[in-house]
């Protein structure tokens, strides 16, 4: 059995050696070679794009690794830019938290170049993972928006639905960002009523993941249906039904918290049917 490689994200203002680890981005793509998608310092110095300056973002194993925007893709063809959606749905687990933090620091790094209060220019905060001004004697910190994402159910089965904005043929699940003065369960309930006209219940948290599109935290939640019909909210969702366990459309990947919430919640009612028949209930 093959030994997983850990993924830990981290900080550091020291330069990159020349063999350490670079995720190359490229006009909001990722670039993979054919050996990956981890390219090597010293080859890659020559090409980041102007302006642009190799960031930390933590360790793979024992390597560290960096993220750095390149030029052009053109110069270089053995080079293939893929949609990050793309690394969620298709690498393994530790490979898209590596992307995934690349990617979101990347995009940090880019945007908060100058200070959002004074104009001026920012710098390395001295001692964290932020932008400094010394004008305002401030940190610019990365961006994170708290987003819920809840499968609802209802006696044994589950609620899937479709977005407008899907990118693939697969049922996920109600989701919505965390709005000022709210907590994630007040989130939850109003995303659901807004999108499906449902009211829910026992809302409870399973589990989260870091969602680079482009600074989410994904607050993985279960909720009971108590209530309502199903009306679609038109410029969210395309369509939306009660689905049982292996009965279920295409749904997404392992990889991503949906399906590892829609896999949980399978296992939680198929759970609840084998102790009903053991009890006779």
């Amino acid at each position: 059995m093959l030994e997983m490689i850990e993924w830990v994200a981290g900080w550091s203002r020291e330069a990159p050696e020349p063999d350490a680890g670079i995720v190359a981005m490229c006009e909001g793509s990722v670039l993979r070679s054919e050996t990956g998608w981890l390219h090597v310092w010293s080859d890659t110095e020559a090409h980041l794009a102007e302006g642009a300056e190799p960031v930390y973002v933590g360790r793979l194993g024992d390597r560290p690794v960096y993220v750095a925007e390149l030029a052009g893709p053109g110069q270089r063809p053995a080079l293939e830019p893929v949609h990050l959606r793309e690394v969620f749905l298709t690498a393994d687990e530790a490979t898209a938290a590596m992307v995934g933090t690349a990617a979101q620091v990347a995009q940090w790094w880019r945007d908060h170049r100058f200070c959002g209060r004074c104009g001026e220019p920012t710098g390395y905060h001295p001692s964290e993972r932020a932008r400094w001004c010394g004008g305002c004697n401030i940190p610019w910190y990365a961006r994170v928006a708290p987003c819920v994402i809840v499968v609802i159910r209802r006696e044994g089965q589950m609620l899937l639905a479709r977005s407008v904005r899907a990118h693939t043929h697969f049922y996920s699940l109600i989701a919505g960002f965390v709005e000022a003065g709210e907590s994630a369960e007040q989130a939850v309930a109003r995303e659901v009523m807004e999108e499906t006209g449902l009211q829910v219940t026992n809302i409870r948290y399973c589990r989260s993941q870091p969602w680079p599109f482009p600074h989410q935290l994904m607050l993985g939640f279960f909720a009971d249906y108590v209530g309502g019909e199903l009306v679609l909210q038109r410029d969210e969702l395309v369509h939306a039904d009660w689905f049982r366990p292996g009965e279920l459309p295409p749904v997404p990947p392992d990889a991503t918290i949906a399906g590892r919430l829609i896999r949980a919640m399978e296992e939680e009612i198929k759970a609840d049917e084998i102790r009903a028949e053991e009890t006779g209930g």
